[in-house]
């Protein structure tokens, strides 16, 4: 499965509380839902949407999970919402507990053991292993080099702090630019791919 990590991101590279107000308010962050006014469903929910229809499953980190968790089986009968409730999930955490898996087809990773199952998820057959939000599990994931392709939905707006998907280790990762569309709101939808060699 190729590993596509999807992020709605702002100028100076903040990914927290894309999607409303009580999101995400760690670290005194307040300006959740801060994409709403760039969403552009043509060309931003185009890209979320070619994204979501190419998965064999989605991958999650914990707090992203139970977000996703607690919006979408209520959604029910709209079609992307059945999308989102039928596709097989993994999450990622060491503190939830399978009781509390209570969104269809999820299954539990334990966090000490992440790199070596979602590498094990990576060489095998099937869409792709779709990842949103999440931004520690990301981080990991580009730390480790385990990603195919980075879908960055580029927001024109700067948040002045919060978190970030991007390693803090000081290593150079080069990156090709695959594709880039500008939407009528200013949005920058880029595909990246690590680059060769």
């Amino acid at each position: 499965m190729r590993i596509v990590i999807s992020q709605f991101i702002s100028l100076d590279g903040v990914v927290q509380a894309p999607g409303g107000p009580e999101e995400d308010t760690e670290g005194g962050f307040a300006h959740g839902g801060w994409t709403h006014p760039f969403f552009d469903p043509e060309v931003v929910g185009g890209a979320f949407a070619d994204a979501l229809s190419k998965a064999g499953a989605l991958l999650f980190g914990r707090r992203t999970w139970q977000t996703m968790a607690a919006a979408w089986p209520e959604r029910a009968g709209d079609p992307f919402a059945d999308q989102m409730n039928s596709i097989r999930k993994y999450v990622v955490s060491q503190t939830l507990g399978d009781d509390q898996l209570t969104w269809d087809n999820t299954t539990r990773i334990g966090g000490d053991e992440a790199v070596a199952r979602i590498r094990e998820l990576h060489g095998a057959e099937g869409g792709d292993l779709l990842v949103m939000g999440s931004p520690t599990l990301v981080r990991t994931l580009l730390h480790e080099g385990l990603f195919d392709e980075l879908l960055l939905m580029r927001m024109p707006v700067i948040l002045g702090g919060g978190k970030t998907i991007f390693p803090g280790d000081g290593v150079l990762r080069a990156l090709e630019l695959v594709s880039s569309v500008t939407s009528g709101t200013g949005v920058q939808v880029c595909t990246y791919r690590p680059a060769a060699g």
